[in-house]
């Protein structure tokens, strides 16, 4: 392998906007993310259906009629 071609890795901080901080290594210093694994709706389990217009209800009428025969 070629000298002086590879990044350097630092020790770092990624900070989450719920304030989870996760020390890790990288070639940037203090990374700031707006969603991490301890508040993301799938890791945590408490998903939110966001029911825009009706579009589920609707869904859930039009297909339940037709499973239900």
């Amino acid at each position: 392998m070629r000298a002086a071609i590879h990044p350097i890795y630092k020790e770092t901080n990624v900070t989450c906007a719920c304030g989870n901080i996760v020390e890790t290594r990288a070639t940037k210093e203090n990374i700031k993310v707006e969603i991490c694994s301890a508040c993301h709706p799938f890791f945590t389990g408490k998903h939110k259906l966001v029911d825009t217009a009706g579009r589920i209800e609707r869904f859930n009428t039009k297909y339940a009629k037709k499973a239900a025969k």
